[in-house]
């Protein structure tokens, strides 16, 4: 079992930051498989199904899509209740978050490590007791000078940036499928190693 976790903050408010992209990604995960994000549980919406793979992939696993529903800062609680009632071993979570030390548009795969002051990330590390779970981590680069952190992340993505973020979040759905299909050294190989595309162009 596999419990893949997009952080965000609920609302209609919060639905086009840059803090939600780990919502959307994993919006786009249920569009893709058809399944719908509607059960409620856990302090969650929660949807599930038999497997990303259709193919038979013998690295494949049943998996959680889940979206905590408190704010951001607080997801550990629902990481750690839904580990809990699936019994999903730490190291088959993946959290899915955006990162502002990765440039706009940059998609990488880790596992464990800090959390850069990303206070969603490091919520879930104190909760779950450990940071060695898997990340994904959307890139929406640096604050301009003279922005706070916090601000800029809460703020939507320009006009710009919005036009090219469907492709951003279609790459790390494709991220997490190959995560859960192929495993997580593969799926770095994949996502990580391959070169920089040209676009999104930067701003």
């Amino acid at each position: 079992m596999v419990l893949v976790l997009g952080l965000g903050n609920p609302g209609r408010r919060y639905e086009g930051t840059r803090h939600n992209a780990g919502f959307r990604v994993v919006d786009r995960l249920a569009e893709r498989r058809g399944v719908a994000l509607d059960k409620k549980q856990l302090g969650a919406l929660v949807a599930s199904t038999d497997t990303f793979d259709l193919a038979g992939s013998p690295l494949a696993k049943p998996f959680i899509l889940a979206k905590p529903q408190g704010y951001m800062n607080l997801s550990g609680q629902v990481a750690a209740s839904l580990r809990g009632f699936y019994k999903v071993a730490t190291e088959d979570i993946v959290v899915v978050h955006d990162e502002v030390d990765l440039p706009f548009g940059d998609v990488r795969v880790k596992r464990g490590g800090g959390t850069a002051g990303h206070n969603g990330v490091k919520d879930v590390a104190d909760k779950l007791g450990t940071p060695d779970f898997i990340r994904v981590r959307c890139g929406v680069g640096r604050p301009p000078d003279g922005w706070d952190t916090a601000d800029y992340v809460l703020a939507s993505f320009m006009t710009e940036e919005e036009a090219q973020v469907p492709a951003i979040v279609d790459r790390a759905a494709d991220a997490v499928e190959h995560i859960v299909n192929d495993g997580l050294e593969r799926a770095m190989q994949a996502v990580n190693t391959r070169p920089r595309r040209a676009d999104p162009t930067p701003l």
